[in-house]
């Protein structure tokens, strides 16, 4: 199973969500894995009584092996209902890959 539907499958039995998406943007950054950078939109009333923070630290608990294996990076949009109308339904990109550091 790829790293991008392992992702998917395990949030998708943790957090019931109201919309999920997951894209694989490893392609806009140097190295050679093609499944190290993800940006992750997940729209939940569950995260209602959770601060930003706690929304975070949840998922990346969630996801804590593959964090430490071969995923670089994770951009997290974490909304409500609520709070995803309000962008009216549209994560932020993720920002230009400026080089491929130390």
């Amino acid at each position: 199973m790829s790293v991008e539907s392992t992702i998917l499958k395990k949030v998708e039995l943790a957090i019931q969500s109201e919309h999920m998406a997951i894209k694989n943007e490893s392609h806009l950054h140097s190295g050679p894995s093609t499944e190290s950078h993800f940006n992750l939109t997940i729209v939940s009333d569950s995260f209602s009584t959770l601060t930003r923070v706690r929304r975070h630290q949840l998922v990346y608990k969630l996801l804590s092996e593959e964090m430490s294996g071969g995923v670089h990076a994770l951009a997290l949009h974490l909304y409500t209902k609520e709070e995803w109308a309000r962008e009216e339904a549209k994560a932020p990109d993720s920002p230009t890959c400026l080089g491929g550091g130390a």
